[in-house]
């Protein structure tokens, strides 16, 4: 869910192999393209987006060299990045390329545009999985074998994606990610942020909402009835987007707490809240609701929806960023009717009945995490 940006690619429109065709002015320059990996001996491919991201790369390649398993390949999708980066990807590349691949863009496409590639490349090759993975992340060695051998125990092919147990990469004792969650407010939030990653509750296996795209694997075939991720978020919600249009299709998203990642966060983007972060995520949370909620589920609702965003305006308008905020949903509220919304109308009643309940019921979960977090600062 960290992303790869570029304020001034935020405009590009795009499009992906399962929903349009992509413009040829940006197809990527394939430096495998003389010497293709055999797919045959791939269960996993591991994308990469990266978008001048040189100081991460080094411990990132590091772990995936290390990791217990050797059935995947390394894919690698720069946006852009300075001439450091690409001389770096290009020798990286080069010292093993049957087992790597890089994929250089001219321009940013953003996160949505470089893991969309990866993607494509997977559905391809029949690739049967596709671990999206952030550059500013140490994976354990057995997180490849654990993610794989979760997807494997599902004889029924119904598990969208994996969300990792993700940990402060500062401090290993305290949660980054357990898998977010969807409210009635229309909020996403990240479970366990913040918290004792021993806690148990972060330790066993569990539902959740949406996989954490920045260390996440997702079932490959799965995305030809799902589509891929929506170019038009470029950054942000994206994976919650995807993951809600998985839900609706009737897959499920589970939280793997034994395949363990350290991740530094915002490695990309740089600070919790900036203008361009504060934007496209208020921008990109109306086009959540457009895209996936029928109308009878925003009338029903309305009222915690509205209360969702008048909170969060007050929020970030006392941070310094309420003009952003506003300008944001604004913006999604004239450009939402052009995107292309979920098949509603495909979708079982019932199934609306316990997506209702799941976001009541993780309303409640925030409101109990919120309760830990002060009761906690008050102990000390």
């Amino acid at each position: 869910m960290n992303k790869t940006i570029n304020e001034a690619s935020s405009s590009f429109e795009s499009k992906n192999r399962y929903t349009d065709t992509m413009s040829p002015a940006f197809e990527p320059e394939d430096i495998n393209k003389k010497n293709e990996p055999d797919p045959s001996t791939f269960r996993t491919v591991i994308v990469i987006p990266n978008y001048n991201g040189l100081r991460f790369l080094d411990d990132c390649m590091a772990a995936i060299d290390a990791q217990t398993v050797t059935d995947f390949l390394t894919l690698v999708v720069d946006n852009g990045s300075g001439e450091e980066d690409r001389i770096w990807l290009k020798k990286w590349h080069e010292k093993d390329p049957v087992r790597r691949k890089l994929l250089l863009n001219k321009d940013n496409l953003g996160f949505s545009g470089a893991v969309n590639q990866g993607i494509n490349w997977a559905l391809d090759h029949d690739i049967a999985y596709t671990l999206l993975l952030n550059n500013d992340t140490k994976i354990d060695p057995d997180f490849v074998k654990s993610l794989e051998k979760k997807m494997d125990s599902d004889a029924t092919g119904r598990i969208f994606a994996l969300s990792s147990k993700m940990i402060k990469m500062h401090d290993n004792s305290v949660m980054d990610d357990a898998g977010d969650q969807y409210t009635v407010l229309g909020w996403q939030f990240q479970r366990g942020l913040d918290e004792p990653s021993s806690l148990q509750l972060w330790n066993r296996e569990s539902e959740t909402f949406s996989a954490c795209a920045g260390a996440a694997m997702y079932r490959t075939s799965a995305f030809k009835v799902v589509g891929l991720f929506d170019e038009n978020h470029f950054a942000y919600l994206e994976d919650i987007d995807v993951c809600f249009r998985a839900r609706l299709y009737g897959f499920k998203v589970l939280y793997c707490p034994e395949a363990v990642v350290q991740h530094v966060g915002s490695g990309t983007s740089g600070s919790k809240y900036n203008e361009f972060k504060v934007r496209l995520s208020a921008r990109n949370s109306v086009y959540l609701l457009y895209k996936n909620l029928p109308a009878f589920m925003v009338i029903l609702n309305i009222l915690p929806i509205l209360a969702g965003y008048l909170i969060k305006q007050l929020f970030f308008f006392k941070k310094g960023f309420g003009k952003a905020y506003f300008s944001g949903l604004m913006e999604g509220i004239r450009k939402a009717k052009s995107l292309k919304r979920a098949k509603l109308n495909e979708v079982p009643p019932m199934r609306y009945l316990t997506l209702e309940l799941k976001l009541i019921t993780a309303t409640f979960e925030y409101g109990s995490k919120l309760i830990r977090k002060y009761t906690a600062k008050a102990r000390g």
